[in-house]
């Protein structure tokens, strides 16, 4: 059985040394470990000091694309080397690799698919009282969307199985981390959570530039990843909405109506009906966008054979 130990980067020349040396070489339950670098365009030296360091594979992207890009690029890159099991840390050395073992048994013994470490985010003490309470929150907006217990959604501590690996497809340009969690829900893949340490920071996080950045992008992720696996319940919701108002509209009109004033409230019949037709054009809208995703999930199946025949 084969572990990759996937590691993007982005000027990591200074840290990724480091972090290299201290991942394991040896693993139980594992007859093979091998590192791979996906360098994401940087303009440092993280090419040369991923060779110095001894990584058995470099995938090098043209130009910088995110965090998201690159990870994809390495679970795509580890599938064709013939990973059994792939491992995503951070280049800055975030993650215990001692923690590395704990984090694939549940897959050695069968019960998961993918394995995420959670850093107890509402504990942790590096983080101000608002990225924990934003931390926590969002977590559990995720697992509302993904329809599973998740403590930690923006770990991007895991690991995952080749099987799921190749049902995974990541579009987001900012991060992987949320998306892929609401698509294993609706793959129904069996996720994990398991404890895990993590160092002190060596730098500012380069994915969230601020509160307000991070909230927004994660917002508009969550849900276009919701909408996506999802599409038929988020449009009827929103439509709902518009048909409860413009029901409430006319009811209200039929009232006055009966008591003999209706000639006094036609804005009120106007805006019902407005209302009223909103509403079945955003329903009307959410059955194609549903069947638009059934032809998606008979994509999503094409890759994935694809895939493995490769």
């Amino acid at each position: 059985m084969k572990l990759i130990i996937q590691i993007p980067c982005f000027n990591e020349a200074e840290t990724l040394p480091g972090t290299v040396r201290l991942l394991p070489r040896q693993v139980h339950g594992i007859d093979q470990v091998e590192i791979l670098v996906v360098d994401d365009g940087s303009d440092d030296q993280t090419v040369e000091a991923a060779r110095a360091s001894g990584a058995d594979h470099i995938v090098c992207l043209p130009h910088h694309a995110g965090l998201a890009a690159a990870f994809a690029a390495g679970l795509n890159a580890s599938l064709e080397l013939g990973a059994d099991i792939i491992v995503n840390t951070d280049a800055d050395n975030q993650y215990h690799p001692e923690d590395i073992p704990a984090l694939i048994q549940p897959i050695l013994d069968g019960k998961a698919e993918m394995v995420i470490g959670d850093r107890g985010v509402a504990g942790q003490a590096e983080f101000s009282p608002v990225k924990r309470l934003l931390q926590t929150v969002g977590s559990q907006i995720v697992g509302k969307a993904a329809g599973l217990a998740i403590p930690d959604a923006t770990s991007g501590f895991r690991a995952i199985t080749r099987e799921a690996a190749l049902r995974t497809i990541v579009l987001s340009d900012y991060s992987y981390t949320l998306e892929t969690l609401i698509q294993a829900g609706s793959h129904k893949t069996r996720v994990r959570y398991i404890p895990i340490r993590t160092n002190p920071k060596t730098r500012p996080s380069r994915l969230m530039r601020g509160i307000f950045d991070y909230v927004a992008h994660s917002s508009v992720t969550i849900l276009r990843a919701y909408t996506m696996y999802r599409p038929l319940r988020v449009f009827t919701l929103v439509s709902l909405v518009f048909l409860l108002l413009g029901g409430i509209g006319s009811v209200r009109y039929l009232y006055f109506y009966s008591q003999g004033l209706g000639a006094g409230h036609i804005q009120s019949v106007v805006l019902s009906a407005v209302l009223l037709i909103v509403g079945f054009q955003i329903l009307l809208i959410g059955l194609v966008a549903d069947l638009i995703s059934f032809n998606r999930k008979i994509l999503e199946e094409i890759l994935y054979r694809i895939r493995k025949m490769k």
